[in-house]
């Protein structure tokens, strides 16, 4: 066989990834084509915040649809494997992906047409066709929070035969929504140096906002722009909405042969439940120091010892139940 005949044939990664789109292209056609054009548009927005110098809110305005577009393409992926797990509802799981499908699309195209008006898409109030633009956003993160819902009360009444994973994929949806909740939180009203300009009669071109105690736009982290000097709501909103795959993936851990091995099928359902428990606890806690004003990287003392409260209740749970002896470990559990 020739050398061209031999670099003709398709690799093992190849068959992979074909065999991977033939698995989501059977779920739903759109969620896939979707993440397929999500996919694509990185590039494009990579090298446009290379050549665009646009800033908006003092940072590149190209970085807001690379951390969306990211931040989709990995919900989306998830919220479409998570859809293969439920069975004999296979209309509720063509309405449910393509209902977040096209949401997520509404978000990434307001999103990069906002940069390219070189104005913001988040609570931008500057203009009437503004606030309608962030008007349908908002509904599109509320449609998407409700399809999180509906798919989290179908992996509850879905029977699975793998108990450790069922609750594991269940408690991950319910910590996403968790996240999505947060959201809701940035578009409550008007800040308080908002509603202050509102009453005085003054313009004002937002109307909610994502930092709490300073304005938005000021200093942040690199890239992720999380605010260094005040509370940011961004922050619980990322860990809980991707909750998603850290308990997804916790659960596909704790079935692994070295677990069964281990442990027994109850403990390991316990331990993803202090998992899941603990992950909702850190989103509480992450809230709840945005919404004091605190910056994620200035804790105090009140916010460290709940921290630690919070790691130790966990450490201790994780201790009682993983050194306890399993009364007895099935044959398919050893193997």
């Amino acid at each position: 066989m020739s050398a061209n005949a031999l670099s003709s044939q398709p690799t093992h990664s190849d068959r992979g990834v074909r065999r991977l789109l033939a698995h989501a292209w059977a779920v739903n056609r759109l969620m896939t084509v979707t993440l397929l054009l999500f996919a694509a548009l990185i590039p494009f927005v990579l090298v446009a915040m290379v050549v665009d110098p646009t800033v908006i809110t003092g940072v590149n305005g190209w970085i807001k649809p690379l951390k969306f577009l990211l931040s989709t393409l990995i919900y989306g992926a998830t919220f479409l494997w998570l859809l293969s797990f439920v069975r004999g509802r296979r209309r509720w799981v063509q309405v449910l992906a393509n209902v977040t499908a096209a949401a997520l699309l509404i978000e990434i195209v307001l999103i990069i047409m906002q940069v390219l008006r070189n104005t913001t898409s988040h609570f931008n109030a500057a203009t009437p066709f503004d606030a309608i633009v962030f008007s349908i956003m908002g509904t599109a993160i509320t449609v998407l929070a409700v399809m999180n819902l509906i798919l989290a009360v179908l992996l509850i009444m879905q029977r699975m035969d793998d108990r450790v994973m069922a609750w594991g994929l269940r408690l991950a949806v319910i910590a996403s929504f968790a996240g999505m909740l947060v959201a809701f939180l940035m578009t409550a009203g008007p800040t308080p140096s908002q509603r202050a300009a509102l009453e005085a009669g003054e313009t004002v071109t937002a109307i909610g906002a994502h930092s709490v105690g300073v304005e938005d736009g000021g200093p942040g982290l690199p890239l992720v722009g999380w605010s260094t000097v005040g509370g940011d709501l961004r922050i619980p909103h990322f860990v809980g909405l991707h909750g998603l795959q850290v308990l997804a993936v916790l659960a596909w851990l704790l079935t692994r042969p070295a677990a069964r091995r281990r442990w027994s099928e109850r403990q390991r359902v316990a331990l993803v439940w202090i998992g899941g428990l603990a992950y909702l606890g850190w989103t509480g806690l992450l809230t709840w120091q945005a919404l004091r004003g605190q910056s994620i990287v200035a804790p105090d003392a009140l916010t460290w010892l709940a921290y630690a409260g919070l790691a130790g209740v966990m450490v201790v749970a994780v201790v009682a139940v993983a050194w306890r002896r399993p009364q007895a470990v099935s044959a398919a559990a050893m193997g």
